[in-house]
């Protein structure tokens, strides 16, 4: 094993973003300020030294990456298991447009991880499968990996990461575009991962 931290990395903000609507695969580009929020982010990324990075192969996550290779010399390699969650018929609507066609169906989801919405998947199959990732790079040259990613992917790994109970998944709270979390491996710890930051910013760093 050779990883003793792991930095999620939340793309920078979509038109989607700014007007409510669910992404999942749909595969929106940045916005205006969502280029700028990642041109200001990737410095303070690049200073946690990230030494690999793999990114979504989804356009915002991308172009995010790419703000962080600029400044870092890092080249990410592009994985679709980092992909968003699969949203299902939801895809493309807004919150109130979900709670119009299925209602309370959204508050079911926030609260079970193990529930998917319909033609989707659930927050638990998308931590297997961005867990599948960090156990990859466990096995490659380096101490540090970034992975840049989404919101609901990152919020659902760290809760994998953590090891926690899936009644506490709903206890993490959102994770801002362009925001990040940072995990340590805990000595001597062989799947033992500790919560070093979350929902950190560029204002964090001030």
């Amino acid at each position: 094993m050779t990883l003793h931290r792991v930095v999620l990395w939340r793309h920078g903000e979509t038109d989607y973003n700014a007007a409510g609507r669910i992404q999942g695969h749909l595969d929106s580009e940045l916005s205006g300020a969502g280029r700028a929020q990642a041109a200001r982010a990737a410095p303070a990324v690049a200073q946690l030294g990230p030494e690999l990075a793999v990114s979504s192969d989804l356009q915002r996550a991308q172009v995010t990456a790419a703000s962080f290779s600029e400044v870092s010399g890092v080249q990410p390699r592009l994985d679709k298991r980092l992909r968003e969650t699969h949203l299902g018929e939801w895809q493309g609507l807004t919150g109130a447009e979900v709670e119009d066609g299925w209602p309370g169906a959204m508050s079911e989801w926030r609260a079970d991880p193990a529930w998917a919405p319909p033609g989707g998947e659930s927050r638990l199959e998308v931590a297997e499968r961005a867990f599948e990732v960090v156990q990859e790079l466990d096995q490659a040259h380096g101490e540090s990996a970034l992975l840049c990613a989404h919101g609901g992917l990152i919020i659902a790994l760290t809760a994998r990461m953590l090891d926690l109970p899936l009644h506490l998944w709903p206890s993490l709270g959102r994770v801002g575009n362009c925001h990040w979390v940072v995990l340590s491996r805990r000595p001597g710890g062989v799947d033992a991962w500790r919560l070093d930051r979350y929902n950190a910013s560029v204002a964090d760093e001030g």
